[in-house]
C-alpha cells in the first residue's frame, strides 16, 4: 500500500512529459489526496473564477505512477475502491468564455460573456447531501452527495504532451458521472511503465457538465492497480457491477458518440464473438448514451449497456470481478 498527499510543487499538469511520482508494481493499493480543479484558490461565493484562478493551474493531478512491466499494447486496470470528499465543501462558478450555453473562444460571437458567478456547495456528512443555495433568490435544496474523479489516464502516444483538460484516447479529462467507487477503468498502455495519474474530484455532476464547473472538491481516493499483457482498448472502458462502459472524445459531439459506439461494438465482439455488423444491430436495441461532457476541449460521449440484457460475460479475465473482490477486503 502506499499513500501519497501531493505537496504544491509536486503536482502534474499534463498527461505526458511529466516524471514518475513513484514506481510501484501491479497489485499496489494507492491511498491518494488530490486538489480540486481550482487548485484551492476558489473558496466564498464572492470570489470571481478570473481573478483567483490560474490558467496554467487547473486540474492538477496526483501522479503519474510509473508501473513496473507496463509496455505499449499493454491495457492498465485501475479500480475505484473508494471516493470520499477531502473537504466539507465545494465549489463550482461560471468561468467567462466556457461553459455548454455560452459563447466561446471556439464559438465566436458578439454578446458579452455572461456575469462571473461562484457558488460553494456545503456538505453534511451525516446526511451524505450538498446544500444548493441560489445567489439571486431565496431557494435551497439538499442533493445527494455523489462522487466521482474528473481525471483519470495514462501518457499519451508518440511523446505527446496533452493539458490535464483534455480527455482522448488516454483517459484524461473525461468528466464522467460514471468514474465513481466500484469502476475498474481499463486503459490502454502508451508508454513504458504507462504513466498514469487523477485528479479533478467532483463531489456530483449531472451528464454533460452543461456550464463547465462539477461541484468541485479535493478528494481522498483509494486505488487498485493491476495489469494486463496486452488487449489495449483503443478507447477507455469501464465496468461495473452492472454495466459495460465505453468513454469516446473528440469534436463535434457526434464524433466523440461514434468513437464510444465503436469502441462498445469492438467489445461486445471481444465479449461474445459477435461479428461486427452483428454487434452493431445488437448496440442499436440496448445501447444508451449519456453524455459526459460537452465544454471540454474536447467533448466526451459514452455507451452504456446493461449486463442483465446480456450472457454473463468474462471481460479481461474478470479482472472487475477480482478487483472488486480485493477491495471488499480493504473494509
Amino acid at each position: 500500500m502506499v499513500e501519497f498527499r501531493p505537496e504544491p510543487g509536486q503536482y502534474a499538469w499534463t498527461f505526458g512529459g511529466v516524471a514518475p511520482t513513484h514506481r510501484i508494481t501491479p497489485g499496489t493499493v494507492l491511498k491518494l489526496w488530490s486538489e480540486d480543479a481550482f487548485s484551492g484558490r476558489l473558496t466564498r461565493s464572492d470570489q470571481k473564477a478570473s481573478e483567483v484562478l490560474v490558467i496554467t493551474e487547473i486540474n492538477p493531478q496526483t501522479g503519474p505512477f510509473y508501473v513496473e512491466g507496463a509496455e505499449p499494447g499493454d491495457t492498465l486496470a485501475l479500480h475505484i475502491a473508494d471516493l470520499t470528499p477531502a473537504r466539507d465543501w465545494g465549489a463550482s462558478s461560471l468561468i467567462p468564455l466556457f461553459g455548454g450555453l455560452t459563447g466561446t473562444d471556439r464559438t465566436a460571437l458578439l454578446h458579452e460573456p455572461l456575469p462571473e458567478l461562484s457558488w460553494i456547495y456545503q456538505l453534511d456528512r451525516a446526511k451524505g447531501t450538498l446544500l444548493f443555495e441560489a445567489l439571486r433568490g431565496e431557494f435551497q435544496v439538499e442533493l445527494p452527495v455523489a462522487p466521482m474523479l474528473g481525471t483519470i489516464g495514462v501518457a499519451p502516444a508518440g511523446r505527446e504532451v496533452r493539458t490535464s483538460l483534455v480527455p482522448d484516447k488516454f483517459g484524461g479529462n473525461m468528466d464522467t458521472p460514471e468514474m465513481h467507487a466500484g469502476t475498474t477503468v481499463f486503459l490502454g498502455v502508451n508508454v513504458e511503465g504507462a504513466m498514469f495519474s487523477i485528479g479533478d474530484g467532483h463531489y456530483r455532476q449531472g451528464e454533460g457538465e452543461t456550464c463547465g464547473v462539477a461541484v468541485e472538491g479535493a478528494m481522498d481516493t483509494t486505488l487498485i492497480v493491476e495489469l494486463i499483457k496486452g488487449g489495449a482498448p483503443e478507447w477507455p472502458r469501464l465496468e461495473h457491477d452492472d454495466d459495460y462502459v465505453v468513454v469516446g472524445s473528440g469534436r463535434p459531439l457526434e464524433d466523440a458518440w461514434r468513437a464510444s459506439q465503436v469502441g462498445m461494438i469492438t467489445w461486445l465482439g471481444e465479449l461474445y464473438g459477435l461479428d461486427r455488423l452483428d454487434a452493431y444491430q445488437l448496440l442499436t436495441q440496448i445501447g444508451q448514451s449519456p453524455l459526459a461532457n460537452v465544454v471540454d476541449v474536447n467533448y466526451s460521449a459514452v455507451t452504456k449497456v446493461a449486463k442483465r440484457l446480456l450472457p454473463a460475460g468474462d471481460a479481461y479475465q474478470g479482472m472487475h470481478r477480482f478487483l472488486r473482490e480485493q477491495a471488499a477486503g480493504l473494509r
